[in-house]
């Protein structure tokens, strides 16, 4: 091989004030960014299963669970599975989905929801689907989840009184709301 000025060996690590040491300086900013931000959604992600389970029920039984946001699942929290940047490698410093399952029958079916999140300064904007997102202040507080709760309720029964509407007018064959329901068997 021939030798270039571009093609040097060098050691383990560059001198401090060469370019490979300000790439390797901001990549470690990115870095720590990036799970900074991986680590406040899923402080969001876990928060928000546990207490909306409550919310919704109040009983000692577990009705939703942290689910990978795409491809089959299980009624199980899927730790840091549940989340877009999974298996990813470098961890990526951008918005992060989740998927949210919540039982949805006494037979054990449940019904996964796509959650996004993104930080904004000291917001968390969280959107499901590609809806309209509901901004909350960090840290959380369970007090500012009642909007966040609401708007999940209101998603799903919308999902099924509209799905039946359209079947009884006649056109349920025509559209599409993208959601995964999955009966449990065990």
């Amino acid at each position: 091989m021939t030798e270039t000025p571009f093609h040097t060996k060098h050691a383990s690590k560059p001198a401090k004030d060469s370019r490979l040491s300000a790439i390797w300086e901001a990549a470690e900013t990115y870095g720590q960014r990036s799970f900074d931000n991986y680590a406040q959604i899923r402080s969001v992600a876990e928060t928000v299963r546990d207490l909306f389970c409550a919310w919704l029920d109040n009983g000692d039984e577990p009705c939703v669970y942290l689910v990978p946001p795409e491809g089959p699942f299980e009624a199980q929290n899927y730790q840091s599975g549940a989340f877009s940047v999974s298996g990813k490698g470098y961890l990526p410093l951008k918005p992060i989905s989740f998927g949210l399952a919540i039982r949805i029958s006494e037979d054990k079916d449940y019904m996964r929801l796509v959650i996004h999140c993104q930080k904004e300064g000291d917001q968390m904007k969280v959107s499901i689907g590609k809806g309209r997102s509901t901004p909350l202040q960090l840290p959380i507080d369970e007090t500012q989840l009642t909007p966040l709760f609401d708007r999940i309720y209101a998603h799903l029964l919308m999902f099924f009184k509209d799905s039946v509407d359209q079947y009884d007018e006649g056109n349920y064959g025509t559209s599409a709301i993208g959601f995964d329901i999955y009966r449990v068997t065990e």
